[in-house]
């Protein structure tokens, strides 16, 4: 069972330049303006991942009231999945979610 570690910090996002700035609910895991993460979790906010691949969006998925952004990493290539945040662009995670559709 994966345990859980609040770690919500602000960042500047590698993918796009911009300042990403704390959730306040859970642990901020990718930028709300581009989606793009970082592989830096073994657990969830635990930050232990040497890899620190970006990971790139490329689908979304349905999970119990909400949904997942499904990453790819540029790097060691593991899927990993992130449930989108309140304050996630709509439309990109519209852009996301046509990649499954073509």
């Amino acid at each position: 069972m994966k345990t859980f570690v609040k770690n919500d910090n602000d960042f500047i996002c590698i993918n796009c330049g911009k300042h990403v700035k704390s959730l306040g609910y859970t642990s901020r895991d990718h930028c709300p303006y581009c989606l793009y993460s970082i592989h830096i979790d073994v657990t969830p906010g635990d930050r232990k991942n040497d890899c620190l691949g970006l990971l790139i969006p490329c689908g979304i998925e349905k999970y119990k009231d909400t949904y997942k952004i499904l990453y790819k990493c540029s790097k060691c290539g593991s899927n990993i999945k992130n449930i989108i945040a309140k304050d996630d662009d709509m439309n990109e995670i519209i852009k996301i979610s046509n990649i499954n559709n073509l």
